[in-house]
């Protein structure tokens, strides 16, 4: 049964403070500070794209939970101690750190311009120790913004970051018709990862979703190598993580009817304010070259919208590189989804001095 953790993180010194106005202070947020960072991310949310979608159970796996190891926090608030804004860096993977800052949207453009310029270089410093204590040389500092969010977007080119890729987030509702998929072609079949009667999955099961995921995404955008360990206490970390929401997708073409894994989808639960499960997201789908071309990603994607509907959730969401060479974008749309809003990646690469 899997009960992996993350491995420790080395001691790492504490980046230097941003130059902030008088009386402003800048310090590591704790329990206290959730309601109000998750305030802000859902105001900087509605103002970058018209509705937010933060949930407070997330902030608090973020900055108090399960999620709080791999990353560096820094809060700040003004002389009337109100929170201004929020920067995180995240020890994603090795050579990889995502960047968020987050300003508060009613500050004018030249104070909030200034704010995120030194919570930018405050965060390229923590990556900088992030980095060292991986013992990397260097690191890429990945960070984004919602498409329609020009002032964001004007802030991430300023401190030295480009715009590399473009997302799609898509959705699609589901209802009773997904109670019935459609069968799977020859030679492929799809189950959910095995249970024990503790709740906990087959280990064999589990390396076999991140040895199929590792491989899958080996030539996609952007892939970086995680460890077992990594990808299974980062995908826990999540509050709407479920082990009865992976499967693994199998050829069963050998006479001995041997099944060999070939594809994977791990989905999670999103909760409503109150912590409810309301609809289902596809946090990874990926399907082995030699098995493209067979229908088992659609047979994924039947699988997934099958367990919403019979849960009585009302839609199922994914994101998709909009310039995936898999051809995932036409499949996507063929299967009834339809793109809620678009998102865009930028990187920077820095050296660890």
């Amino acid at each position: 049964m899997v009960v992996s953790s993350f491995p420790e993180t080395p001691e790492t010194p504490a980046p230097a403070l941003p130059t902030l106005p008088p009386r402003w202070r800048a310090y590591a947020p704790g329990p206290d500070d959730v309601d109000d960072l998750w305030t802000l991310r859902s105001r900087h949310e509605a103002a970058a794209r018209g509705r937010a979608s933060a949930q407070v159970a997330d902030v608090q796996a973020e900055v108090t939970g399960p999620g709080a190891a791999t990353r560096a926090h820094l809060a700040v608030r003004d002389d009337a101690a109100v929170l201004r804004a929020w920067a995180t860096a995240h020890d994603r993977a090795a050579g990889r750190v995502l960047v968020a800052v987050l300003v508060d949207p009613d500050l004018g453009d030249a104070e909030g311009d200034a704010l995120a310029a030194g919570l930018f270089a405050w965060a390229e410093r923590a990556a900088g120790e992030l980095a060292r204590a991986r013992g990397r040389d260097a690191t890429q500092l990945d960070s984004g913004a919602f498409e329609p969010d020009e002032r964001q977007q004007r802030r991430l080119a300023a401190a030295g970051y480009l715009h590399v890729r473009t997302w799609l987030q898509m959705r699609r509702p589901v209802g009773d018709a997904d109670l019935d998929p459609r069968p799977p072609g020859p030679g492929v079949r799809v189950r959910l990862v095995r249970q024990g009667d503790d709740g906990l999955p087959d280990e064999r099961d589990v390396v076999a979703v991140h040895d199929v995921l590792e491989e899958a995404f080996a030539d996609h955008f952007n892939h970086h190598t995680e460890t077992f360990d990594e990808f299974v206490a980062r995908l826990r970390e999540d509050p709407g993580h479920r082990w009865d929401h992976w499967w693994l997708g199998e050829l069963v073409d050998g006479d001995d009817g041997a099944a060999v894994p070939a594809g994977a989808l791990v989905a999670t639960a999103s909760l409503d304010d109150d912590g409810e499960p309301v609809a289902s997201y596809v946090d990874y789908l990926g399907v082995l070259r030699t098995a493209r071309g067979r229908g088992m990603a659609s047979a994924l994607l039947d699988a997934v919208l099958a367990d919403a509907a019979e849960r009585g959730r009302a839609s199922v969401a994914l994101e998709v590189d909009a310039d995936s060479p898999t051809g995932a974008t036409d499949l996507y749309r063929s299967l009834g989804f339809e793109t809620t809003y678009v998102t865009q990646s930028w990187h920077r690469d820095v050296t660890v001095r």
